[in-house]
């Protein structure tokens, strides 16, 4: 079944699951999707597969709008096994919302399941993308999480995290090891090239997406994306 909503406002769903799996899409805006090993960065053109009975929090920017699929247990295994962000092509992503224009309940045996059938074929052929981050689960960790999440241009080492954080920056940089299996500055930079993935989603230039998460050099942050992705940030930005 399809769902469709349209966020005025900016939302928070709290943490929850459903009994089915999920493929969430938006049009326009960026979506940030938390379980309970990542973060998950959802900006157009992509879309987040998430497993059925996956404890997850979605977070919405307000003037997101966002389209849906869920999908019972047999169709479900044209997705992957784990939460994954996926290019969503441009058939999938009108596949997408003609599904949000049937009603919930609908014909199997009607025109809707050549729909869903093409759906599928797509969902199971699309390619992933790694635009994630391994989350922070012990509280003196997320709270250096935060401020990096709310400004990922930050460049404060480790040692000047110690007072909000509460711990020391030996017992930090242990922290990061142990629960993301990086380091320090290897999980910032990943965060900070996510977040300029998700800008240039958005249409900003790599010049502006390199400043706002922290590089002061075109050159490095372009070397830096490609080691990431394998691809400049300029054709990234055409491709998304």
């Amino acid at each position: 079944m399809g769902y469709a909503y349209d966020f005025a406002e900016a939302n928070d769903t709290g943490w929850h699951q459903h009994p089915r799996a999920q493929l969430l899409h938006a049009i326009s805006g960026v979506m940030r999707v938390a379980t309970g090993t990542a973060l998950f960065i959802v900006p157009p053109g992509t879309g987040l597969w998430v497993p059925a009975n996956t404890r997850h929090v979605t977070r919405m920017p307000a003037g997101l709008v966002m389209r849906a699929l869920f999908l019972r247990e047999d169709a479900a295994r044209a997705g992957p096994d784990d939460v994954t962000v996926v290019a969503i092509s441009p058939l999938l992503r009108e596949l997408i919302l003609a599904a949000c224009n049937e009603p919930v309940m609908w014909d199997e045996d009607g025109p809707v399941r050549h729909l869903v059938a093409l759906a599928l074929h797509e969902i199971s052929h699309a390619a992933t993308r790694p635009i994630s981050v391994p989350a922070c689960r012990d509280p003196r960790l997320q709270r250096v999480a935060d401020a990096l999440f709310a400004d990922p241009a930050d460049g404060r080492g480790l040692e000047l995290f110690a007072d909000i954080a509460g711990a020391s920056a030996r017992t930090l940089a242990r922290l990061f090891r142990r629960e993301t299996g990086m380091s320090f500055q290897t999980w910032r930079r990943q965060l900070r090239l996510t977040e300029a993935l998700a800008l240039l989603a958005q249409g900003e230039t790599p010049a502006r997406a390199a400043a706002a998460v922290g590089y002061g050099s075109g050159p490095a942050f372009g070397a830096a994306f490609r080691a990431a992705f394998g691809t400049s940030p300029g054709r990234s930005r055409n491709a998304l």
